[in-house]
């Protein structure tokens, strides 16, 4: 069965962890919505500064037309904040199937915490109480505190997959 399946949350929340592990164990692309950033995001993001509904909108166009024609090859696992319900919403139009949303959670002190570990990656720790403020957790999909290992929470998805059919 193709499927999508779309790991949230906050920014270090374990999204790419999952995502990778989880495309992996499926034996599917694996792809982390922050690639897809216009330039000007990036820069913002670089900078400090929040994105808005407004910076969003291109990037969520340019995901949802991806996840059609994901869908309609091999099926995907996509890393991606979706942190309000109008973001899910335009990541789930022109889809035939549901997604099936998983939404990683955890205490901000942890989540700094794991943050501050990173190399390389553009997105400031700073701007995590931005996308707290602005985080609608989902009234569906699967939930995980994140205070669990990540190879615990994939087990558990994988299990959940097999038997959903």
């Amino acid at each position: 069965m193709i499927m999508i399946i779309v790991v949230m949350g906050v920014s270090g929340s374990g999204k790419t962890t999952v995502g990778k592990a989880l495309a992996s164990e499926l034996e599917v692309p694996f792809y982390d919505a922050d690639d897809f950033h216009p330039q000007g995001n990036i820069v913002k993001m670089k900078q400090g500064i929040p994105l808005d509904d407004k910076d969003r909108k291109s990037w969520l166009e340019t995901l949802s037309k991806n996840l059609v024609q994901w869908e309609a090859a091999t099926g995907a696992v996509l890393a991606c904040s979706a942190l309000k319900e109008i973001y899910r919403t335009a990541l789930q139009s022109g889809k035939k199937n549901d997604i099936i949303w998983i939404f990683l959670y955890g205490r901000p002190e942890l989540i700094k915490a794991r943050m501050s570990g990173r190399k390389g990656h553009y997105f400031k720790s700073e701007l995590l109480d931005s996308q707290l403020a602005d985080l609608e957790p989902p009234q569906y999909g699967w939930h995980f505190n994140i205070s669990s290992s990540f190879d615990h929470i994939v087990k558990i998805i994988l299990n959940k997959l097999r038997h959903t059919d």
